[in-house]
């Protein structure tokens, strides 16, 4: 088995990280700042807050939490979005009200769509950004490969499945209406799969020697899982993530590369 180690690469992305914003602290007295919109109270949801605020703590880039009433978010948006000091803004999904998620991510100014989620965004999202760069970190070649995602979320599955087509790979998106999944998927040579469903991935879906992405997150028994099964995880054959430090890390390093982009953006349009 070869684990596709995320927190191991992160270290070498976030060490980088640190040094550009210490340039655009020191050069172009610029401080990057990044505002998280959350409207649900959730273990998961809080989990991953804390992380990015601890990540934005360590390279020095500000990170502000704004917990908007239902009939208060499209307003916080407009704010954050007039406010010259905010370089990126995310909208942490689920909201509360999920109707509310397409006007929610539009709303974000495209320069300041460090999610890429909205229209006329100029970055890649932060999760498909992550995988690649895994991918590509432990050499793992794509070209001519038949690519399976499971999940086609506007998080991971579908930005994931467009960036790769653009790339020219070969990938076949599934999700709950898909009949054909148990019967495709042992003919992937790599499989990423993002549904939240724990156990969704079993070992009769996976062929031999396969390389398998978990990129999904929900929680079971107090506890954050996947949706890889056991009996896939117990195979030696696999190239996968581990269940703790695969995607996740590289994610939180990808959001805040396009936080400096943007904040660099920004200070070369004053200078300009």
């Amino acid at each position: 088995m070869k684990i596709l180690n995320g927190s191991e690469l992160a270290g070498f992305i976030k060490e980088r990280q640190a040094r550009q914003v210490r340039g655009l602290r020191q050069a172009e007295r610029v401080v990057p700042r990044l505002a998280i919109v959350q409207t649900t109270d959730d273990p998961v949801i809080d989990t991953y807050v804390r992380m990015k605020q601890r990540y934005g703590a360590d390279i020095l880039v500000e990170v502000t939490v704004h917990k908007p009433a239902g009939d208060e978010l499209l307003a916080t948006i407009e704010q954050l979005n007039a406010d010259e000091q905010v370089h990126g803004i995310i909208i942490q999904l689920p909201l509360a009200d999920p109707q509310q998620t397409d006007a929610a991510v539009s709303r974000v100014a495209a320069s300041k769509d460090v999610d890429g989620l909205g229209p006329g965004a100029p970055f890649t999202p932060a999760t498909p950004m992550a995988i690649d760069w895994l991918l590509a970190g432990y050499n793992v070649a794509l070209a001519g490969q038949q690519i399976a995602i499971i999940g086609k979320g506007r998080l991971v599955g579908a930005p994931l499945a467009e960036l790769w087509r653009a790339a020219g790979h070969s990938v076949t998106i599934y999700d709950r209406q898909s009949t054909n999944m148990a019967a495709q998927l042992p003919h992937a040579d790599v499989i990423v799969t993002a549904t939240g469903v724990p156990g969704l991935l079993t070992s009769d879906m996976v062929k031999p020697g396969a390389v398998v992405v978990d990129a999904a997150t929900s929680a079971e028994h107090g506890k954050i899982v996947g949706d890889v099964a056991e009996d896939v995880r117990a195979r030696t054959d696999l190239t996968i993530t581990p269940e703790k430090g695969g995607v996740g890390p590289l994610t939180v390093c990808a959001l805040f590369d396009n936080v400096i982009r943007a904040a660099r953006t920004k200070a070369e349009a004053l200078k300009a």
